[in-house]
């Protein structure tokens, strides 16, 4: 099952849908950025037509303590509420898209795709659709909601715990996706203490992107990949500044073919958590201190 779709791509499985030779598709809108978390607005004044806005902070993630990170997985029942108020239907083909490089359209396809529906990106996002000359419509799609159930946890899907991150780093590679400030602690940003994961190895997420937000191709990811000591046989879990970002590359490597875990409290969580060591440094051991 493909995890990114093209424009073109898009264009035919709408065709075929309104045929009625292919499966209906809903396009969901995740705009979504850190400065600016809230992506109603730009939705509101335009968007690919028909698509339903995903609101990340609310719809994708649980509101928790600060122990568990800053974008802790929604319960399966929260995410069914929301999913039923996109008005997503079984068998429905679900494509999501974004302005920010699809690093928010990608926790959508990770909470999707985990329980079982068939969703993909937009490669490029919206600016790939507007680039190609189609149109955009302004205003909120608002559906009946459907009455869909969730499925199970899909095995490819899978998360690392806070508690598992220290047994997991000698057996395999954590790869830290922030940026090489952030790795190396001389930028702290919101956490407590900057730094990283013992043992994690840095490779900033958006090296897998190209400057127009289209993910690379399989070959080059494996290049890139291979940088960080990961091939197809390497066990790989992947963590952020919240989780977030850390999807994005996930669903890179999945595009490169290799399958990884994702660590959701990532540092937003290690760093607010009494007693776990902090790597201060360029190095995957680093200076250590402890929060």
């Amino acid at each position: 099952m493909s995890h990114l779709i093209s424009v073109e791509q898009l264009i035919l499985l709408q065709r075929a849908a309104e045929s009625g030779a292919g499966s209906p598709v809903r396009l969901l809108d995740v705009r979504w950025r850190l400065d600016r978390p809230e992506g109603r607005p730009e939705y509101v004044r335009a968007h690919l037509p028909g698509a339903v806005y995903v609101d990340l902070e609310h719809e994708l993630a649980h509101r928790g303590e600060p122990k568990e990170g800053r974008h802790p997985l929604p319960p399966i029942d929260e995410l069914q509420r929301a999913v039923r108020s996109w008005g997503v239907h079984d068998g429905d083909v679900v494509v999501a898209y974004d302005d920010n490089r699809s690093v928010p359209a990608a926790r959508l396809w990770w909470l999707l795709r985990r329980v079982g529906i068939d969703v993909r990106v937009l490669d490029g996002g919206i600016r790939a659709w507007a680039h190609a000359g189609l149109p955009l419509e302004p205003g909120d799609v608002r559906p009946a909601p459907s009455a869909i159930v969730l499925g199970g946890t899909d095995s490819d899907f899978t998360t690392l715990s806070i508690d598992r991150v220290d047994e997991f780093t000698r057996r395999g590679v954590l790869l830290d996706v922030r940026t090489p400030e952030q790795y190396s602690g001389a930028h702290i940003g919101a956490d407590p203490v900057g730094g990283h994961i013992p043992g994690a190895v840095n490779l900033p997420a958006m090296a897998t992107a190209d400057n127009d937000g289209r993910l690379h191709q399989p070959e080059a990811l494996r290049r890139i990949f291979a940088t960080a000591g990961i091939d197809d046989g390497t066990d790989v879990a992947v963590y952020c500044s919240s989780g977030v970002a850390a999807m994005h590359t996930v669903l890179a490597l999945a595009h490169a073919g290799v399958r990884a875990s994702v660590y959701p409290g990532s540092w937003s969580q290690w760093a607010n958590t009494r007693g776990q060591p902090v790597a201060v440094g360029i190095l995957p051991a680093g200076h250590l201190v402890t929060v």
